[in-house]
């Protein structure tokens, strides 16, 4: 389950309630946590928690979690699920951490006017927030961004968040790092991967 949901949100008591479910597992969710403790103790899988950008806490639950090897990930799927929006991010998040960034997902919560004239309070992910001393970066992770609507869907979280730390696109496409004029920069996998200095752009 964990390698078939690389890059989404992971719930112990709802792993618990599938398994009970499905399988008729009486698997409880602190033997679960235990498990997934294990796994990253054995250098399998690594946790990335959540971070609220505005309020500067942590989101206790539900965390995501990469595999610290892709092709761990692939062969416990037969290589048969190849997700590759979803292994992007986890050879990025990857990446981050053997930079020496701290890595977390960013959550930015923002209020957006409906038609009655009320304010409704939505919640925005930013792929990962990258953190080395004073060092940060907010970073999303775009396997395509071909369209007007998919940009603005990833830049979103971006115009919500107030400081002046970089913003980073990286999407699939072979292209050169630009920026834009809100200083949001956008570079491909492979000049993110291949120039240890990229993100200083």
């Amino acid at each position: 389950m964990l390698a078939s949901s690389v890059g989404s949100l992971v719930n112990p008591r709802k792993l618990a309630n599938s398994f009970r479910s499905l399988q008729e597992s009486s698997l409880s969710e602190s033997t679960i946590r235990d498990y997934l403790r294990h796994l990253e103790d054995a250098f399998l899988i690594a946790e990335a928690k959540r971070f609220n950008v505005k309020g500067k806490a942590y989101i206790s639950t539900p965390s995501k979690y990469y595999f610290e090897d892709i092709g761990l990930r692939n062969a416990k799927l037969n290589f048969q699920k190849q997700d590759e929006g979803h292994i992007m991010e986890n050879i990025i998040f990857n990446e981050l951490r053997h930079r020496g960034y701290a890595v977390d997902v960013g959550v930015v919560d923002i209020y957006e006017p409906t038609e009655h004239g009320t304010y409704q309070k939505k919640r925005v992910e930013i792929g990962f927030v990258a953190n080395k001393g004073s060092q940060r970066y907010y970073i999303q992770s775009a396997f395509q961004m071909r369209s007007r609507q998919k940009e603005n869907q990833e830049l979103r979280p971006f115009l919500h968040v107030q400081d002046s730390f970089k913003k980073i696109v990286i999407v699939y496409d072979d292209i050169k790092a630009k920026r834009d004029e809100r200083g949001i920069v956008t570079m491909g996998i492979k000049e993110f991967l291949v120039d240890e200095d990229s993100l200083a752009f």
